[in-house]
């Protein structure tokens, strides 16, 4: 059986995990704690606080910093409400491809890492390898960000990572980040037709909405020179904006959902403290000047930092080489990369198959990308023996 074999037959366990991201990942992490630790791995499964979701952490190789890191998410979107032609838990090759929920976002690299890891334990020297599988990325990357914690505590520092996302095989050292908010607005219900004895609290979600299409305006002029991002400037997104229960009632209740995605994290702090100001001086004092317990809370949904381009990069270098690229690009969508940035990691993001694929029904993985994927990897092999 080639790698290759190997590989798709892993991929196909893997995609028999529905693990959606409402859903425990803990079957699928114990199935891939298994393959490494039949590797020779050293293995770690690292429950979150509620014992239903999980991070694996393996090495391969000495315990000395500066190993290189082999990370993916193991959950996965919903398939609710979406049109497949094929049973998405159930991989189906068909005309080169590979069908399932998961194959290209972002299985399809996990499957080709541990298909590797029998080879890198007769391949290791003095640098290890580790294997980083996530929980709960495509909802705040909240896994990644406890594993790096976890990686700190213990002052434990590989010099280089690999986030396996569906890049087309393309290396890329810049993302930017992607925060997102739930903001809240308490106020106070009354009848329609006594506007000011109420706190209309839809009215003031609506000034906060209008305050942040004045900050999206501002942010444009603050872009970096030279920034090569698609647009230069950090972006912000109202995405839903609810309250209310009837025509004639005045709503006491309404949630506005938002999210920006920074170029650099001087800009999420002055939209934050914009909108701090704002509330502070403007709206909570009108809202009050009415009822007393009026309140605006936003709920922090998720802060995932940008892979930020640096001069100097090791992990662009190196994959780079082991791919061929002559050039590292960009991208718009996010990943883990910027968390273990933060740790002192040089990072790229790269993997097989095509974003334009990912959460979509009928979701697939090229076979030709697979194997090129399995191509770098191997070469990266070559290079830990040398």
């Amino acid at each position: 059986m080639t790698v290759l074999d190997t590989t798709k037959a892993l991929l196909r366990d893997l995609i028999a995990f529905p693990t959606i991201s409402a859903d425990s990942n803990l079957a699928m992490i114990e199935f891939l704690a298994s393959q490494l630790r039949a590797a020779g791995a050293r293995v770690e499964v690292l429950k979150d606080t509620g014992g239903t979701k999980a991070n694996l952490f393996a090495t391969l190789g000495p315990e000395v910093d500066g190993g290189i890191l082999l990370s993916g998410h193991s959950d996965v979107v919903p398939v609710a409400d979406q049109d497949w032609t094929t049973a998405p838990f159930e991989m189906v090759e068909r005309d080169g491809r590979l069908y399932g929920r998961g194959t290209c976002d972002m299985k399809g690299f996990i499957a080709a890492a541990v298909a590797m890891a029998p080879v890198y334990a007769g391949q290791v020297r003095n640098r290890p390898v580790h294997f980083a599988f996530t929980h709960d990325e495509e909802i705040g990357c909240f896994g990644a960000q406890a594993l790096a914690a976890v990686l700190k505590a213990r002052g434990l520092r590989p010099g280089v990572a690999i986030i396996g996302e569906p890049t087309m095989m393309r290396v890329i050292e810049g993302h930017k980040g992607c925060y997102e908010y739930s903001t809240h607005f308490t106020g106070l219900e009354g009848h329609g037709s006594g506007p000011d004895r109420g706190v209309n609290a839809v009215e003031y979600a609506v000034r906060y909405v209008a305050r942040l299409l004045d900050l999206k305006e501002q942010l444009k002029a603050r872009a970096p020179l030279r920034s090569r991002f698609d647009p230069p400037w950090t972006t912000i997104n109202t995405g839903v904006l609810t309250g209310g229960v009837a025509h004639n009632v005045i709503p006491g209740k309404a949630r506005v959902d938002w999210e920006m995605r920074p170029v650099q994290q001087g800009d999420a702090e002055f939209v934050k403290a914009d909108l701090h100001a704002f509330c502070t001086h403007t709206l909570l004092p009108a809202m009050r000047a009415v009822m007393p317990d009026a309140g605006i809370v936003t709920e922090v949904i998720g802060e995932v930092d940008g892979l930020i381009p640096a001069d100097e990069n090791e992990a662009r270098d190196i994959f780079m080489e082991l791919t061929g690229a002559n050039r590292a690009e960009i991208v718009a969508f996010g990943t883990e990369a910027g968390i273990f940035q933060s740790l002192g990691l040089s990072a790229v993001v790269c993997g097989p198959g095509s974003i334009d694929q990912a959460h979509k029904p009928d979701e697939y993985l090229a076979v030709d990308q697979l194997a090129e994927c399995l191509a770098m990897l191997s070469r990266l092999g070559d290079k830990l023996a040398a």
